[in-house]
């Protein structure tokens, strides 16, 4: 069961510390809140304590984009310091 989504009057937001911005709401007696300024969402337990997410690892975020294997390094003006010395 969703309730309908409701602003909470003077609730803070935790992250960007903006006032009367919260949404909350609840999924099956698990409340929900999200801050429609910055987008910082999370679920509270049966306390009314922030449930901590998972935090960002090398293994949960998504894999960095390969780079082109078509893109070249071009130099237009050669540097004198790249020259190397005859002997």
């Amino acid at each position: 069961m969703i309730t309908k989504k409701r602003f909470i009057a003077g609730a803070v937001c935790p992250a960007c510390s903006e006032p009367d911005k919260l949404m909350m709401w609840s999924v099956d007696d698990v409340p929900h809140r999200e801050c429609v300024a910055c987008g910082y969402a999370d679920t509270l337990n049966e306390q009314g304590n922030s449930v901590p997410s998972e935090l960002g690892t090398r293994v949960n975020k998504p894999a960095p984009k390969v780079a082109n294997p078509n893109v070249q390094v071009v130099q237009f003006f050669p540097n004198p310091k790249l020259k190397k010395p005859t002997e």
